[in-house]
């Protein structure tokens, strides 16, 4: 359970209704507790959302404070406040450009307004409680702007040998850009950010998860994307990254296939500025000048949605 727009409520993680007693808390706690404890060979992912469900309704206390909406996501915050922060040490950051997380920010806003309905004031609409009780479609955008933005964060990081476009428009409409572009000493690379509040898992080149549509197939749309920004720059990438939450997957690198000579590989956020920094496996070093072309190739075509 992760502090996702999509994350499961306690509730839900417990398999009890938002009525029950504080005694059915208790006995429900005791009993996901033994059916998902690794010694008994239950699922360790599974055994610590359960703890994490305990810790924020255990208690009277704790519950009336995450009822009331003040306990999600962490440290008492809204999702508005959840934006990149500014970093605190002074090395140069990478070059950027664009706003990530922007028009899914934005699509977000648009359509919570339509849900509340015309004439209703929605006051905060990233308010805790709020976004707990919106469609599943549209916590699904707010949580993909919030991992565009961390991956933004997370990509600041890398230095000023790095450029990064974020928010890139391809071919298609809005809903088929590209999350981040990015250029370094290790090559070019397309990137998206998701988040589908559950698990993946690789299965014949292509991305599984109880969080996915049964038509999305993200490794596909990731190839045809890059393969769109590739013609209008005349550039080659290295490779297409799926970002995802570290607790959606056990490893930090996963090298999904080749999609038309592309490697596409899927990666915990955490270990993606390593992965930038080394480059894929077998993937060799651009040099000065070529750098320099494609960065000047890329900002004359790249456009933002």
């Amino acid at each position: 359970m992760t502090d996702s727009p999509l994350s499961a409520t306690p509730y839900e993680v417990l398999g009890i209704a938002p009525t029950a007693s504080d005694a059915e808390v208790r006995s429900a706690y005791r009993r996901r507790a033994r059916e998902t404890h690794p010694d008994t060979g239950g699922d360790a992912r599974e055994f610590t959302r359960v703890q994490l469900a305990w810790e924020r309704i255990g208690t009277p206390a704790a519950r009336r404070s995450y009822d009331g909406g003040r306990s999600v996501p962490a440290a008492h915050e809204t999702f508005e406040a959840r934006a990149p922060r500014a970093r605190t040490d002074t090395r140069p950051s990478a070059r950027a450009y664009g706003h990530p997380g922007g028009w899914r920010r934005e699509r977000f806003l648009q359509l919570a307004r339509e849900w509340a309905g015309r004439g209703v004031s929605l006051d905060n609409p990233y308010d805790p409680m709020t976004v707990r009780s919106m469609p599943r479609e549209l916590r699904h955008i707010l949580a993909d702007a919030l991992a565009e933005e961390a991956t933004a964060l997370a990509l600041s990081t890398l230095g000023i040998a790095y450029t990064v476009w974020h928010d890139v428009a391809t071919d298609g409409g809005p809903e088929e850009k590209v999350d981040h572009v990015v250029l370094g000493p290790t090559g070019l690379f397309a990137l998206l950010s998701e988040d589908w509040g559950a698990a993946v898992s690789v299965r014949k080149g292509e991305l599984l998860s109880e969080g996915l549509a049964a038509s999305e197939r993200p490794v596909a749309a990731l190839a045809a994307r890059l393969r769109s920004i590739a013609r209008k720059a005349r550039v080659r990438f290295d490779a297409g990254i799926i970002v995802v939450p570290d607790e959606a997957t056990d490893a930090g690198l996963t090298l999904i296939g080749r999609v038309r000579g592309t490697p596409i590989a899927l990666v915990q956020r955490s270990r993606l500025p390593e992965l930038m920094r080394d480059g894929l496996p077998g993937t060799p070093p651009v040099g000065g000048s070529e750098l320099f072309e494609i960065r000047t190739r890329l900002q004359s075509s790249i456009r933002f949605v």
